[in-house]
């Protein structure tokens, strides 16, 4: 797998990620956990991508 390759791997999983975050805020009570959760994993893939570009 290339750098180009797992960089759009991540780019997919943090975009799914993102929209998990959109509908987890949209309910009337949204979890704080899961919200934390999420936006951690988020940043994780982003610093990676961030990473590999630097690469």
């Amino acid at each position: 797998m290339t750098f180009e390759d797992r960089i759009e791997t991540l780019r997919v999983k943090h975009q799914a990620l993102e929209a998990a975050l959109k509908l987890e805020c949209q309910r009337p009570h949204p979890d704080d956990y899961t919200l934390v959760r999420i936006k951690k994993e988020k940043l994780r893939l982003k610093d990676e991508m961030s990473r590999l570009a630097r690469a």
